[in-house]
């Protein structure tokens, strides 16, 4: 069994006068990190092989745009998909953020809105945007999962190998770090293989192959993962033996198979 690091959630506590405690979070520094290093690597890779219609305007403003799709989408999926009854019943605790409550599919659904908006906007080739962007996309959820480990929260199931952790919120039986494994497949090796087609390969050739490379590689490393991870305590398994993580993580997968395997022509060189 391994020790859990108890790592105080909260980097900084401030008490400001006449206004309150300012709290800056492990989990909120991930977004950030996430989102910037991410811009960070697609800026590089437009300026090596640009994108139609992505002026240095555009690309200033997508920081803007990803936060407001992951937050908003990532919110109102978790309301929608894991809480409907509750917050039906008290609508005023959707707004409040602070206290948890995030979906990753939601965030993805809100993700691809807000660049399909943000395309027709500025008049960018929304395919070539969307694959990059795929590329990039498993370096939030690296950040993600490690702000998870840190919060001590999504651990995984009771376990009887060596490497298992005894969560402070978890009980006093060791579990399987599903946030570590997590990390590394959605996070670690999902980069590097969209890195090694991105710059490796004609993938962006066929558009939105990326993208469906994407959506299939992270819809299966999710549904494994899912099998190591405690199922949400409000919700268990649905129909007896499928996490909701697992259910919504099924279209993904058909998403992606679709847009790997359908026929369509190739941009040029």
């Amino acid at each position: 069994m391994l020790p859990y690091p108890n790592i105080d959630p909260v980097i900084i506590r401030k008490t400001i006068p006449y206004v309150g405690t300012l709290s800056i979070r492990w989990y909120s520094l991930a977004y950030i990190a996430g989102i910037l290093l991410g811009w960070w690597i697609f800026a590089g890779e437009h300026k090596k092989r640009p994108i139609a219609g992505l002026t240095k305007k555009a690309l200033d403003d997508m920081v803007m745009w990803a936060v407001g799709g992951i937050v908003l989408g990532g919110r109102l999926g978790y309301v929608l998909f894991y809480k409907p009854d509750y917050y039906l019943a008290n609508p005023g605790q959707v707004l409040r953020l602070w206290e948890g409550g995030m979906s990753f599919h939601g965030g993805m659904i809100g993700f691809i809105l807000a660049f399909y908006l943000f395309c027709r906007k500025y008049r960018v080739d929304f395919a070539g945007v969307i694959d990059v962007l795929a590329c990039v996309a498993p370096i939030g959820l690296f950040f993600g999962r490690i702000a998870n480990f840190i919060n001590g929260e999504l651990y995984g199931r009771v376990t009887a190998m060596p490497w298992g952790i005894v969560f402070p919120r978890g009980g006093d039986l060791p579990r399987h770090p599903s946030q570590l494994y997590e990390a590394g497949m959605e996070g670690v090796a999902l980069f590097i293989l969209m890195m090694f087609l991105l710059k490796c390969t004609q993938a962006r050739r066929k558009p939105l192959l990326l993208g469906g490379m994407f959506l299939t590689f992270y819809a299966c490393s999710r549904i494994a993962a899912e099998c190591f991870r405690e199922p949400d305590e409000f919700l268990g398994t649905l129909f007896g033996f499928i996490t909701m993580g697992q259910l919504l993580s099924l279209p993904m997968l058909a998403l992606g198979l679709y847009l790997i395997f359908r026929k369509c022509p190739s941009k040029p060189s």
